[in-house]
């Protein structure tokens, strides 16, 4: 019998190296930090960098290790508990506080969906010539359809690639030529806010960075993640080894920083071609996306736009998923994308009831840029809450199994709702 073609000389399969290890734990994390750089995200990206700037790039390095904590505690309470957020919540909180963070997260996340499609249709709309309209139809269905119908590691796969459209935004940048000697004075040394404005846009910054979806979408994928490799119980989920702990760190931290990377180099693109020529406000994503043709090039356009299409197509599941998690944990319904629709409606029901309202914003008069943005703002004035409740439960080592987060993930976590707080109350009083 002839050796498989892969087998080594001495018939021992070859050990995989280091770089394709990396590469094949890559997954939850990364799709979660991906999802962060939706439509919504590179909407108030391009009003930071149009409004004010190259003074918030520095608000990248900030937010890395910030979002990276966050979200690497949020995939250990799925780890180790064997459950997604809202169920690890329930049992250090009353019910009633989950019902209204989950009707919260529904009203948020729904209108964040209604934007991102029109973002979608608008970059649609100015490379094919098609009714804007339609396109918010056809990509709402064409999602909701993908993520009803197809199973989780399906859902995952797509997902992981879709990661990719993000780079757009990194060559785009590129290709305005910046003054590198410019650029790493504010990267480096930090402006503090001045006047209403520039706290607004700070807490925006941290809203859409550090978002309340994606702390249960994390925690739940990291369930889905066990479900796959057939721990199909609660009891079989719970804890997790050294070796799991870490490829989910490695993970988490890639997710962070490529979310961080894109968000830096879109501040830094709408810097050096819109608020350099005068452009401060804008109304839509498609007025961002024609004002750098001239400034940048046909190019550079046209991976400004592609690039929202991609990354909706990324986002989308997520706001929705999120939504459903949080719903299903909360009133003990069946839940999971590895579940078809007969056996889990009442989740896949807000799936598409989300779906539908996202789609319904778009033929309601609401301006796109303003609901992204405003919805940024919400988001950096709400997760301050729910971190506190996350810190309280990943500290508590009957809630987690004997596997608490650590001090130092404790202690970054603690000093991130600090800041966040303190934004949201700066953003009051200046």
């Amino acid at each position: 019998m002839s050796k498989p073609a892969n087998a080594s000389p001495s018939g021992k399969k070859p050990t995989r190296g280091p770089v394709w290890r990396f590469f094949a734990n890559l997954g939850p994390g990364l799709i979660t930090g991906a999802a962060d750089d939706d439509p919504s995200g590179i909407a108030t990206y391009s009003v930071a960098g149009a409004q004010m700037g190259t003074t918030m790039l520095w608000t990248a390095f900030l937010t890395w290790p910030l979002m990276g904590c966050v979200q690497f505690m949020c995939a250990r309470i799925g780890l180790v508990t064997g459950q997604g957020l809202a169920g690890a919540l329930r049992k250090k909180f009353p019910r009633w506080l989950l019902v209204l963070a989950s009707f919260s997260l529904l009203a948020a996340n729904s209108i964040n969906i209604g934007a991102d499609l029109s973002g979608m249709a608008d970059a649609a709309q100015m490379l094919t010539g098609a009714p804007p309209s339609l396109c918010v139809i056809l990509f709402g269905v064409a999602i909701t359809w993908a993520t009803v119908q197809f199973h989780y590691q399906q859902i995952a796969r797509i997902l992981k690639w879709l990661a990719v459209t993000l780079f757009a935004y990194v060559v785009t940048a590129f290709l305005v030529g910046p003054d590198w000697r410019a650029v790493a004075h504010d990267t480096f040394i930090p402006t503090w806010p001045k006047g209403h404005d520039a706290w607004a846009t700070l807490v925006a910054l941290l809203g859409t960075t550090i978002s309340p979806y994606l702390f249960y979408w994390q925690s739940s994928q990291e369930v889905e993640e066990e479900k796959a490799k057939g721990q199909r119980t609660l009891q079989q989920r719970k804890g997790a080894s050294a070796k799991e702990i870490v490829d989910r760190k490695l993970d988490v931290g890639t997710g962070a920083f490529v979310s961080n990377f894109v968000m830096y180099f879109i501040i830094l693109t709408t810097a050096l071609t819109l608020h350099k020529h005068g452009i401060t406000k804008l109304e839509t994503s498609k007025q961002a996306a024609e004002a750098l043709r001239p400034l940048a090039g046909q190019f550079a356009y046209l991976l400004y736009t592609t690039g929202l299409i991609g990354v909706g197509f990324l986002a989308i599941p997520t706001l929705a998923g999120a939504t459903a998690y949080a719903f299903a944990e909360t009133f003990h319904w069946r839940q999971g994308l590895d579940r078809d629709l007969r056996h889990a409606r009442a989740f896949y029901a807000v799936i598409i009831l989300s779906a539908l309202i996202g789609i319904g914003l778009n033929f309601a008069g609401v301006n796109p840029v303003k609901a992204l943005f405003l919805t940024s703002v919400i988001n950096g004035v709400l997760a301050p809450f729910l971190l506190v409740g996350i810190l309280f439960v990943a500290r508590d080592p009957v809630i987690m199994n004997n596997q608490p987060s650590s001090k130092l993930s404790q202690v970054v976590v603690a000093i991130t709702t600090l800041c966040m707080f303190a934004a949201a109350i700066g953003l009051c009083v200046f």
